[in-house]
């Protein structure tokens, strides 16, 4: 009777149980940030505006229809920075941490979880990994509330300062973006303490554990695993190119960098590269950009953080791989060859198919946003252009959550069609890789005759 039972009980993948914390996350924020209790006197909170909100601090993206500080009173922003901590852990680091609280048992079904969820290889070791993901978490934002609490004090009193302290570091290293001036660190654009401070949370929070705890343990380079080699350079490299990009091409836009002291050019262009990447805070106007500097945005909001980290996007590594292959068939090479080691074309395989499907989700979002907001384009004040709707899609997909202006003003489809895509953005990846992991080649019982086609 109890084996019977057990069979009829229904069994979830990883991938689903995954997908469906995910939504139930969403859906208790919705609720809390829909009670009239959550708002400012005098506000109000339609159900798809809550549900957008939920969605935005779930999948730590940062996007909003309303004003944090304005629309939501001290209990509304404690509801949504838990919702940015509880998506920036994961559904099942807050499943062990529960088991852990309560001195239950995780049990194989939930360790395997664990496993996909973490991107771990092994599933030996996850639960500590786990533990250790939440104590340096909670380590690394108090070590930044701290140090934005002593320069908060310069503009306003200690318990506000202390309270925006904590705030802007947990939504700095989980990747949300969401900010309590109104105004992101536009405020603060001359302050390079902020900047670099904030910077530095993005960046650590959007690396990725397992790459943290591999620095922290061999901290010499030679020692690392190659997937923390990988992700050093290729988070190396693009930051050190997006800021070269930005400075370049902003430094005389009388909106954005062009007012500024050479010195605060440079710090701004370098906060603005780490932003694009996954983030979401602006210390320069995204809207008031060059069109050429917005590309440069949508290609590192499209290429995002790295595997196990905070952000979205396509990922570091998937990067990586694909662009080893372009110089591997360059070369003539059949081997993926990348520092003394060989990639398993299997992995390029997957690679190519996560940013295919990436590719064309920002595609047709950016589409059906052209047809949602056609009210808008033809609206002289706030059009909306191929560039404002790829921008949004790709920003909505990498859980960045800028936006060129157009998020305040979408229709009801319209911020139903983003919250899906932050949704998807921020689970759609990380299931998709795992399925695909999970699949092994089989041989066909019927081998056909192989014949080439024309490439190029």
């Amino acid at each position: 009777m109890a084996t019977e039972q057990r069979r009829k009980a229904p069994s979830f993948t990883p991938p689903q149980v995954l997908a469906l914390g995910f939504a139930l996350m969403i859906l208790s924020g919705t609720i809390l940030l829909a009670l009239p209790i959550a708002h400012e006197p005098g506000q109000q909170l339609t159900l798809v505006d809550a549900l957008f909100m939920a969605t935005s601090a779930v999948c730590v993206t940062g996007l909003a229809v309303v004003d944090v500080a304005t629309t939501f009173n001290t209990f509304g922003e404690v509801v949504m920075i838990l919702l940015i901590q509880a998506g920036g852990f994961g559904i099942m680091s807050l499943s062990a941490m529960m088991f852990m609280l309560t001195g239950r048992r995780i049990g194989l079904q939930e360790r395997l979880t664990m496993q996909e969820a973490l991107g771990s290889f092994s599933i030996a070791g996850v639960v500590k990994m786990t533990r250790t993901i939440i104590a340096t978490t909670l380590a690394i934002e108090a070590v930044g509330a701290g140090l934005l609490f002593l320069r908060f004090l310069t503009y306003y009193p200690p318990g506000q300062a202390l309270y925006f302290g904590v705030f802007h570091a947990i939504s700095a290293f989980n990747n949300a973006g969401f900010d309590l001036t109104s105004q992101s660190l536009r405020t603060f654009n001359r302050d390079p303490v902020i900047l670099v401070v904030v910077a530095l949370l993005i960046l650590l929070g959007g690396l990725g554990f397992s790459v943290l705890q591999d620095v922290w343990r061999q901290r010499r380079w030679e020692r690392f695993a190659l997937q923390t080699k990988l992700v050093l350079v290729v988070t190396g490299g693009l930051l050190v190119a997006g800021t070269l990009l930005i400075l370049v091409l902003e430094y005389a836009n009388p909106a954005t960098l062009g007012p500024l002291p050479l010195t605060d050019k440079f710090f701004n262009a370098f906060f603005t590269s780490v932003t694009f990447r996954t983030a979401g805070f602006e210390s320069i106007s995204t809207g008031k950009m060059s069109y050429a500097a917005l590309l440069v945005a949508i290609v590192l909001m499209y290429i995002g953080a790295s595997p196990g980290g905070t952000g979205g996007g396509i990922k570091t590594t998937t990067f990586a791989a694909i662009t080893l292959a372009v110089r591997a068939t360059v070369r003539g090479t059949e081997e993926i060859q990348v520092m003394g080691r060989r990639l398993p074309r299997e992995l390029l395989d997957r690679a190519i198919a996560i940013a295919a499907m990436a590719a064309a989700l920002v595609v047709c979002v950016g589409g059906l946003l052209l047809v949602t907001e056609s009210h808008l384009v033809s609206d002289p004040s706030n059009p909306v252009t191929i560039a404002d709707a790829l921008f949004e899609a790709t920003s909505a997909f990498g859980t960045v959550g800028l936006t060129t202006g157009v998020t305040p003003h979408l229709s009801v489809p319209g911020r139903l069609l983003i919250a899906l895509t932050m949704y998807i953005g921020r689970v759609g990846p990380l299931t998709a890789a795992v399925a695909l992991a999970q699949r092994r080649r089989e041989r066909a019982h019927i081998e056909y005759p192989e014949e080439r086609v024309m490439i190029g």
